[in-house]
């Protein structure tokens, strides 16, 4: 199956303490390079994460942005320094009676002096904590894996077309191929009748000279195999794993037959193919770096 390496996912989950929302992106690396981004809380989920996300996705820069939104009345406690309050109100009444004032201290205003209020943040609850990250992480990771096999349909979609395309150059040259010997044949003999006039032409020297010719330009090794690589690569889009390093030598192989034929050219229709041919192939080596 093809999979492109460009893809997107978002996934979230919630219980009564908090909320965690997942997103990830991704673009095309010779590698799985992984990049996750999360709070201090969760960083004991890192390697969990890792791995989990290794299970599904196998090439690509992808990066993994976690969030944590815990609710306020579940992470925080606040409790009254009793003691620290107690020494506030026995300094200001002493101070007031010193002075000869009123003490008009009251619970509203002693709360409001440093220390006296303690926010506390609970402990968190690491098993709670890591299956909501899980669950998050799961639907993020399956909406990720579809929006790449979504473009990796249309990448197979084109590359296709282009196979076919591939088919349709060869054609040409099997079909020019044979001419060219034909025409070689034809220009030896009249340039040689020019040459002797009336004498008799020695036949086996011209069927020799037409054989080495042919040896030396001949390309039917290379169209057998430019069509063997075309069904391979067609054979390759149905496999289940990634296939994105397997048509990269494929597309190296049939560039190699590519430039092949071009360097035995000696006919300018032929060579027009092979341009065409190699041209077409770049494309496909374009495309197939985006695969997975």
């Amino acid at each position: 199956m093809v999979r492109s390496m460009t893809g997107y996912g978002k996934g979230f989950a919630e219980n009564s303490d908090a909320r965690v929302t997942i997103e990830m992106k991704s673009v095309n690396h010779r590698y799985l390079d992984l990049n996750i981004k999360l709070p201090k809380k969760l960083n004991f989920l890192e390697s969990v994460v890792r791995n989990k996300i290794g299970e599904s996705i196998f090439r690509g820069k992808v990066d993994v942005y976690i969030t944590l939104l815990e609710h306020s009345d579940a992470c925080y406690q606040v409790s009254i320094n009793d003691a620290m309050a107690a020494k506030y109100y026995e300094s200001i009444s002493a101070m007031a009676e010193k002075l000869g004032v009123d003490n008009d201290m009251k619970a509203s205003s002693i709360v409001r002096l440093p220390d006296v209020i303690e926010l506390t943040e609970n402990d968190a609850d690491e098993d709670s904590l890591k299956e909501l990250v899980l669950s998050a992480l799961s639907d993020c990771i399956d909406q990720f894996v579809e929006s790449r096999i979504a473009e990796g349909q249309r990448l197979e979609s084109d590359l296709v077309s282009k196979m076919d395309d591939m088919l349709v150059l060869v054609d040409k040259l099997e079909k020019r191929s044979p001419q060219i010997i034909e025409e070689y044949k034809a220009r030896l003999t009249s340039k040689i009748q020019e040459l002797l006039d009336d004498t008799k032409i020695d036949e086996a020297r011209i069927a020799q000279e037409v054989t080495m010719y042919a040896d030396k330009i001949c390309i039917d090794e290379e169209m057998v195999r430019l069509k063997s690589h075309v069904a391979e690569t067609r054979s390759v889009f149905d496999l289940d794993k990634e296939v994105g390093r397997k048509l990269d030598f494929l597309a190296q192989e049939l560039n190699r037959e590519a430039n092949t034929i071009l360097s035995k050219s000696t006919d300018v229709e032929i060579a027009d193919i092979g341009i065409t041919l190699k041209t077409l192939i770049e494309k496909v080596r374009e495309q197939i770096q985006n695969i997975e």
